[in-house]
């Protein structure tokens, strides 16, 4: 399983993903789940996924392909499509597609499916973030809901229900996305580091921060055990 999260925010956007593909006791592998694309400065798009390897790597593998055809289309490459909109309709289809097809070949077994987030911003245009459903249909982050998850998302929500909002820094905001999977890693074994984050500023149509967090990283560590320490001094101090 995984655990990724996206903040939609005025100053820009912040994603965060974990690598853990499996969380057998003697197999844990872990693969990236976060892939960039880029025109600096003319176009940025990040996607994120969860769920069947096969579907995402294949659904990812094709997107590329798509982009690398020299006969590519506004309608078949996500660097030529005119919106994010459109991004969206590409990116949900492709999955759609490939989700059919290894479904078709794994229908003895139970069937195979993804999400994914899609985040970006095209020069002149606006930042825009979707999930996505393994069926191609999707959802976007707005004002009302500036944070999407996919995966193990549970553990890592009630914090950034409390905190989110449009409004909040990219600096606290990169804080509550690593709080958020601190959660998660603490409850849920089949989410494990390597932690890939990026940053996204309005405008800048690029990543303008990208950060690998391993196991064992010291600020990570620290801000770990701050919020722990801050939740027991909290609990200790409310009243019944």
């Amino acid at each position: 399983m995984t655990y990724c999260v996206g903040l939609m925010l005025n100053e820009g956007m912040v994603l965060l993903s974990d690598t853990r593909t499996n969380a057998g006791l003697d197999n844990i592998s872990v693969y990236r789940k976060m892939f960039t694309f880029e025109d600096p400065g003319e176009r940025v798009i990040v996607i994120m996924t969860a769920g069947s390897l096969s579907v995402s790597q294949t659904t990812i593998a094709r997107l590329r392909e798509a982009i690398e055809d020299p006969d590519a289309t506004p309608d078949s490459s996500i660097m030529l499509a005119p919106t994010m909109l459109k991004v969206a309709d590409i990116v949900g289809g492709m999955l759609a597609v490939v989700r059919g097809e290894i479904d078709e070949k794994l229908s003895a077994m139970q069937g195979a499916t993804a999400s994914m987030i899609v985040a970006g911003q095209r020069r002149g245009g606006a930042m825009r973030m979707f999930l996505i459903y393994p069926e191609g249909n999707y959802i976007e982050a707005t004002e009302d809901a500036p944070f999407l998850q996919i995966g193990e998302h549970k553990y890592g929500k009630p914090i950034l229900d409390r905190v989110v909002k449009p409004s909040t820094s990219l600096v606290d905001g990169q804080k509550a996305v690593l709080l958020s999977m601190d959660s998660t890693l603490r409850s849920n074994l089949s989410v494990g580091m390597p932690l890939d984050m990026c940053v996204i500023e309005r405008d800048a149509c690029r990543v303008t921060q990208k950060r690998r967090i391993e196991a064992g990283d010291e600020a990570f560590r620290a801000m770990s055990e701050a919020w722990s320490t801050a939740l027991r001094d909290g609990f200790s101090r409310i009243v019944v």
